[in-house]
């Protein structure tokens, strides 16, 4: 992935309708750091803290296995804030077939 991809990924909802791809008012969500997805959002509207806690493994083409999954994890104790718009980070930690 070269820098115009990167910024083409810059701000978009990880798995949105490429034709609304930017964040949705009211909405909850969790910014990818690091990896083949950095600076995607993740949609967390009505996840649990705990769902939160446990990170999450998305499918992307983007990655170290083609087809396979990057794994990204919240760090512990970084806080997270209430209500609509970005709430939190999940980090990069690694990528899956």
């Amino acid at each position: 992935m070269d820098s115009d991809d990167e910024q083409l990924l810059r701000g978009r909802i990880y798995g949105a309708d490429p034709d609304h791809p930017g964040p949705k008012q009211g909405r909850r969500y969790a910014e990818l750091v690091g990896g083949p997805l950095d600076g995607l959002l993740l949609d967390i509207t009505g996840w649990r803290p705990e769902e939160i806690d446990d990170g999450v493994s998305l499918s992307t083409e983007l990655g170290q296995f083609p087809g396979g999954r990057a794994l990204y994890d919240p760090r512990p104790g970084e806080p997270r804030t209430p209500g609509p718009g970005v709430s939190c980070r999940f980090y990069y930690s690694g990528d899956t077939p």
